[in-house]
């Protein structure tokens, strides 16, 4: 494969990680920014990538306490449906405090056309080999990029991909890239969910191009109940990289929740690859003891207002509200529902942080304010609605201003 393949870009079919449900129309779009979190020292950067280097990605960075130089993880981010650019800024906020408490800085570029990142992509289709080496580009970038900086040891560098972004990273393993010692594709690939080509066997042609071609050894994590790739064509791509001399072990895993595709980026996926990875962090000589406290997240105080299967006890909602918290019970933990005088819900669930997702969204679409009733398995709705003391008061959003298209 030609370097070209380096400076393109593409468009993937990818679901989300993460579910809001509300009372919302579903041709309108919500930007959520997630606050930035100081327990990691996270800040967002901007970094030259593409020809020329003239577009610029949005990156996250998280960093132990201190100055370094830190080994260095590289997070690679998958694809949700509909435009790259209204896709909000991907942070695996779980994953990155694992190996921060490891001593490890991370960064999570957004390629070129998603978020707030310039540049475009171009969708090579049904080519899963030139779309996974379009997007690798940007990765080969980023970590050119983090060379220059004090704080990365660039001698100690590991590469990680989620879905669409598993894909690229083992498009970027063809590389002997300096400093990189392994890859962690966590259920890597591309899809086409119309079905319009033979998108499973482009993909195996792809893995066993890349494993002709492999320089870096990877590990990879597709759980049993992944509702993109099963393990039927797993084993086809696995086999096809391997059969062509490339270095690669398949984790042996089960069931992770309702979909294992989520895994990497759910709160308690850590308990589901750490081991497996643990392994394989070893073998390449990456650290894996934890050697920095990271505070644990502030959580929201429970109420005695009412049990959280009480659905009558819940205010301002009509028989459809209730309806949708009832089935929100049935949704997986992290999860939250907020909800408004003006009879607007909305719940999230998985990913981070449901609470701020579920009220942004619900004050986005609602005449009132809106307040958090429930989270994961407890009422934090105040035993008074007007209480304003700290310890019973749930964070309220104001309703925002949005243009109807």
């Amino acid at each position: 494969m030609t370097a070209s393949f380096f400076r393109r870009s593409l468009v993937g079919k990818i679901i989300a990680t993460a579910v809001v449900g509300c009372t919302l129309l579903p041709s309108l779009a919500v930007e959520q920014e997630m606050p930035l979190d100081y327990r990691l020292n996270e800040q967002i950067i901007m970094l030259p990538a593409g020809i020329g280097k003239q577009a610029m990605l949005e990156t996250t960075v998280f960093k132990p306490n201190g100055p370094g130089p830190f080994p260095l993880l590289v997070i690679n981010h998958g694809k949700e449906s509909g435009e790259p650019r209204r896709q909000t800024r991907d942070r695996f906020i779980y994953m990155a405090t694992a190996f921060v408490k490891r001593g490890y800085a991370v960064m999570l570029p957004m390629r070129q056309g998603f978020s707030r990142s310039s540049g475009r992509y171009l969708d090579f289709g049904c080519d899963m080999t030139a779309n996974g080496y379009a997007q690798a580009s940007d990765v080969l970038d980023t970590i050119d990029y983090a060379r220059g900086m004090r704080w990365v040891d660039d001698t100690r560098i590991l590469v990680a991909g989620q879905s669409y972004g598993g894909l690229a990273t083992v498009a970027l393993g063809t590389q002997a890239v300096p400093g990189v010692r392994g890859l962690l594709n966590f259920a890597g690939g591309l899809r086409d969910d119309a079905d319009a080509c033979d998108w499973r066997g482009a993909l195996v042609a792809a893995f066993a191009h890349y494993g002709a071609n492999n320089k870096i050894p990877s590990l990879w994590m597709y759980g049993a109940n992944d509702s993109l790739f099963d393990p039927a064509l797993v084993g086809r791509m696995h086999a096809a990289f391997v059969g062509m001399g490339g270095r690669a072990r398949r984790a042996e895993l089960g069931v992770f929740k309702r979909d294992a595709h989520g895994m990497a980026a759910s709160r308690d996926g850590e308990k589901f690859w750490w081991r497996d990875t643990e392994r394989f962090l070893e073998q390449i000589g990456m650290p894996t003891r934890e050697i920095h406290t990271v505070a644990a997240a502030p959580v929201l105080p429970r109420s005695n207002f009412a049990e959280i299967g009480d659905i009558d006890a819940i205010p301002y909602l009509g028989e459809n509200g209730r309806a949708a918290y009832r089935a929100y019970l049935g949704k997986m933990t992290p999860r939250a529902f907020a909800l408004s005088p003006s009879g607007a819900w909305c719940w999230a669930e998985e990913g981070e942080q449901p609470d701020v997702r579920a009220l942004e969204t619900c004050a986005e679409k609602s005449n009132g304010p809106c307040t958090l009733y429930s989270v994961d398995d407890y009422v934090v709705w105040p035993n008074s609605v007007g209480s304003s003391t700290a310890e019973s008061q749930p964070p309220v959003v104001a309703p925002t201003q949005t243009a109807q298209q």
